[in-house]
């Protein structure tokens, strides 16, 4: 472990996913949660050099309505619970994460979340060694978009 102070985070924040070509998406950070969720519309099977992967296509939430389709190798599937109690099999992928100058590979779940206010779940491992949570913060961090 780092010997650096973990940053602080508020309750929700915005997150660039990069590799996924994702950036300020908001994402409500839950301690209470293990893994990490992003909401896809809509996700497909194939098979790429003879591994599998997993397509999807998500709304980022913005006004505009944008929509954006990517695709991912499929790291694992595993049974999730859910807020609601409700066990299912879901595809895991890795992707980059970064948010306030921290830039880590975290596991994510691909799920329908459009009953959500959010679209991704930002949980504790991916959180662990590096963030901790203020919850009666929010919008701490990449308010405004960064020339690139």
């Amino acid at each position: 472990m780092d010997d650096a102070l973990p940053v602080v985070l508020g309750w929700r924040e915005r997150v660039d996913l990069p590799r996924l070509g994702i950036h300020r998406l908001r994402a409500k950070v839950d301690s209470g949660a293990r893994t990490s969720c992003l909401h896809v519309e809509g996700q497909w099977r194939f098979v790429d050099a003879g591994a599998p992967w997993v397509g999807f296509r998500l709304r980022t939430g913005r006004p505009d309505g944008g929509m954006i389709e990517a695709a991912s190798p499929l790291f694992d599937e595993r049974m999730v619970t859910d807020s609601g109690g409700h066990r299912g099999l879901r595809p895991f992928i890795l992707t980059r994460l970064e948010l306030a100058g921290v830039a880590r590979d975290i596991e994510v779940n691909l799920a329908d979340r459009r009953r959500m206010r959010f679209p991704m779940l930002l949980g504790r491992t991916a959180m662990q060694d590096a963030f901790m949570v203020d919850p009666s913060r929010s919008w701490l961090h990449n308010r405004r978009r960064q020339p690139r």
